[in-house]
């Protein structure tokens, strides 16, 4: 029998929707119904008109709304919907027994990387390969290493950032860079090894112990999961907390991917994340420091 229970975020406009069983190995995450035309669930979902974002993780179902409604004018209906949903054993995403691999480029607010995105999960790991010698594990790291002008592949759910040298500029490569990703995962090449194991600065922190962090440590944690992350994920990155110290109230967090050496990583750090833990921690925070 599917269970649901509706949680409340530290955000107003996010809601989730926590299910007794385990829905997918990683993260999906849908901006418009076009984005969404591969999860018949996210796609019903979208045709309410005050759905703004759909997030399927785990076990739980995240919803974005617009500022038309609060949610407690709807979320008893929303968990009508998604328990009717379940009890008929539909699925959350349609087969894809060959589909085709789709991948597209974008530009990161780092002049020097470039990310890829494709329409197929990669990893539920956060992989940061910064040479050679640390792909060894991971085959699809190891195949872009080949090529003289890469320095730095980051892989995430659902697409690749990688850094280039100064050698070249991505309106050079690109299109070289992307055909090759869509070729290597349309032969069902391997991502990673079965020998495979995620260091610390590799591992989601989905995947963290929450009872191993103080109370504090906890909800900088949700704050960056909630507000941080999704911004910086659609640039290419990632953030990663590190560490809380309550004596001089400083905290530590891991800029992965184009955030790493990235121009505007300062910026990013002082006037957004440190801005926004002060907002929801104003007495716990005084202040961010980077670690790459």
């Amino acid at each position: 029998m599917v269970q649901i229970n509706i949680e409340r975020t530290n955000n107003p406009n996010i809601i989730k929707f926590v299910l007794n069983k385990m829905l997918v190995d990683g993260a999906f995450e849908f901006s418009s119904l076009e984005e969404a035309k591969n999860s018949p669930l996210a796609q019903q979902l979208f045709k309410l008109p005050f759905i703004k974002k759909v997030f399927i993780s785990a076990n739980f179902i995240a919803l974005e709304r617009f500022d038309m409604l609060e949610w407690g004018d709807v979320e008893e209906d929303l968990k009508e919907i998604l328990t009717a949903y379940f009890e008929q054993n539909k699925p959350l995403f349609q087969s894809e027994s060959k589909k085709a691999i789709e991948i597209y480029a974008e530009e990161t607010p780092n002049p020097t990387v470039q990310k890829f995105v494709t329409n197929q999960f990669l990893t539920k790991h956060l992989i940061e390969i910064k040479n050679k010698e640390e792909a060894k594990e991971v085959p699809l790291a190891s195949a872009l290493f080949k090529f003289p002008y890469v320095k730095e592949v980051f892989i995430n759910q659902n697409y690749i950032s990688v850094t280039r040298d100064k050698s070249v500029e991505w309106f050079m490569v690109n299109n070289e860079m992307r055909q090759f990703i869509k070729d290597y995962l349309s032969k069902d090449n391997p991502i990673v090894t079965e020998a495979f194991r995620p260091s610390e600065n590799q591992t989601s922190e989905s995947n963290l112990d929450m009872n191993a962090f103080d109370e504090t440590s906890q909800k900088i944690i949700s704050i960056l999961d909630e507000y941080i992350r999704p911004a910086v994920a659609g640039d290419g990155g990632n953030i990663l907390f590190k560490s809380y110290d309550p004596e001089n109230k400083m905290v530590n967090v891991i800029l992965q991917g184009a955030c790493n050496g990235c121009p505007s990583s300062t910026i990013t750090l002082k006037n957004g994340i440190e801005a926004t833990l002060k907002q929801f921690l104003p007495n716990e925070i005084e202040g961010v420091n980077a670690l790459n």
